[in-house]
């Protein structure tokens, strides 16, 4: 039986591994994936110690920090996990495992508008990451859909990709950080709408355009592209019922990380708190390894 099982290697997930490594925990890392949304983030100027880099940079670093200590990804899908009398069980697409404690840390994924057209357009001028899916749009004009940090780091890397670009704010203002918000004020090639709620994304093959509703008016922008960046979900539908959750689907966790059911703690995004920021993460992966490691300590007393 495992000390504990990590499940999740974005920031997060891989803060606790580093931690359990050099600890010297019985564990495992299991993952569908690897870096998390590090994967989707451009310009990261934001994370203590590290004056300017990418994501993908980033996380090429902690790749290395995590192999260095020893740190291994078991590369499948978490689909249950169940309390034992003694522990948990860990039940993936492949395999079984059994542990005395969970981290979770499965992080998040893009939030949907849920208007006509979206589905149906997806991969066809529909995107919800600008890092990824942006280029696409070279020469073109584009819509983001947000007001927070991740729609306007989206205007940040689109300004010199696009010809043009519409920020449709839900809000009646920018929520994002103040930095961000001067550049793409800042920019003439930014148009911000606000209080322009997404009615719907038309066009017949691709994207044509976004209609949207503005002071109770009916209006529309002829755009190529439309990038979705209206916030996050968690990824916590495998741990409903084992765990309890907030309104919006997040582990609730105390400050050291723990739910309510002993020996399970969780990390990053996919717990309480709604601030998505890579220290966040990194603080809370730490903190949920330590406590799980207390957690322990006192069982085999």
């Amino acid at each position: 039986m495992y000390d504990t099982i990590i499940i999740g290697a974005g920031v997060a997930g891989l803060t606790a591994a580093i931690y359990a490594s050099r600890k010297r925990m019985n564990f495992e890392l299991i993952s569908s994936d690897f870096g998390g949304h590090l994967a989707l983030t451009g310009e990261l100027l934001n994370y203590p110690g590290v004056v300017k880099t990418t994501g993908l940079e980033f996380m090429s670093v902690l790749e290395e920090q995590a192999r260095q200590n020893g740190v291994k990804v078991v590369n499948e899908t978490v689909v249950k996990v169940e309390r034992l009398a003694s522990g948990f069980k860990v039940f993936t697409n492949k395999k079984q495992y059994e542990s005395r404690t969970v981290i979770i840390a499965s992080g998040s994924k893009p939030r949907k508008l849920d208007v006509p057209g979206e589905d149906r357009l997806a991969k066809k001028g529909v995107a919800y990451c600008s890092i990824c899916d942006g280029p696409l749009f070279s020469g073109m004009e584009v819509a983001i859909i947000g007001g927070g940090n991740s729609a306007l780091e989206a205007v940040e890397f689109m300004k010199d990709i696009a010809s043009r670009i519409y920020l449709l704010v839900l809000e009646g203002k920018l929520s994002g950080h103040e930095v961000l918000q001067e550049k793409a004020r800042a920019n003439p090639k930014v148009e911000i709408i606000h209080n322009a709620r997404a009615k719907e994304i038309v066009g017949d093959e691709f994207v044509s355009g976004v209609k949207y509703e503005e002071a109770g008016s009916q209006k529309k922008v002829d755009v190529k592209g439309v990038i979705i960046e209206v916030g996050l979900v968690p990824n916590t539908e495998v741990f409903k019922g084992l765990v309890e959750l907030d309104e919006h689907g997040h582990i609730k966790i105390d400050c050291n990380g723990a739910t309510d059911v002993p020996g399970v703690f969780a990390a990053g995004d996919c717990a309480s708190g709604h601030e998505y920021q890579y220290v966040i993460a990194a603080g809370q992966g730490c903190m949920a390894l330590l406590s799980a490691a207390k957690y322990l300590s006192k069982l085999k007393k």
